[in-house]
């Protein structure tokens, strides 16, 4: 499960106008008229062709669950193109994005500082230059650790710095032990 791509792409749903397709069978037809032919969604999914059939015509209509969260997922993901790329283009470019946490939160300081890493519960307002490199390291398959790397140091610069008005000579955040997180657009 990957917290930050997951939270990511939950944020951008938000932006949706219209629900997707709840029942299999529905989802199902969505996909085969996305992907021009039950072949190609049968690979996809992992099933027969002819079990794609089934379900277009509703002779199924009740997936196992392990179908049922991939046919979910796979619809999530093209659902409402245009809705999502625009709703990335704005967080990007002039509102940013949120992101609520509970986590493990400390930094590196010079001596004498209480840097320690402790248990922190924040919700900051990130700066459309950190929704475009999230948003974009995304896109180009970014591993967990790269997308928490780059919220780590927005939390650094947002949070810790105030934005450089503080703690100009902050080196590191140390951001672990992730409990909860939430982004919104």
């Amino acid at each position: 499960m990957s917290v930050f791509a997951d939270g990511l792409d939950a944020a951008v749903q938000k932006a949706f106008t219209r629900p997707a397709p709840k029942s299999a069978p529905a989802q199902m037809r969505y996909l085969v008229k996305q992907l021009k032919s039950t072949k190609a969604v049968a690979q996809m999914l992992r099933i027969s062709q002819r079990t794609v059939e089934r379900y277009v015509k509703d002779q199924i209509k009740k997936p196992r669950p392990d179908l049922a969260a991939r046919l979910e997922r796979e619809v999530k993901k093209r659902w409402q193109p245009q809705i999502r790329a625009k709703a990335r283009h704005k967080a990007a470019t002039t509102d940013g994005i949120v992101i609520d946490t509970r986590a493990r939160i400390g930094y590196t300081a010079p001596i004498g500082t209480t840097d320690e890493a402790r248990l922190r519960h924040l919700t900051v307002a990130l700066p459309p230059r950190y929704a475009a490199r999230l948003f974009n390291a995304q896109e180009q398959g970014a591993t967990e650790q790269q997308l928490q790397q780059i919220t780590a140091e927005a939390l650094k610069e947002m949070y810790f710095q105030d934005n450089g008005r503080r703690a100009g000579q902050l080196e590191e955040v140390r951001f672990t032990d992730i409990e909860h997180l939430e982004f919104d657009l």
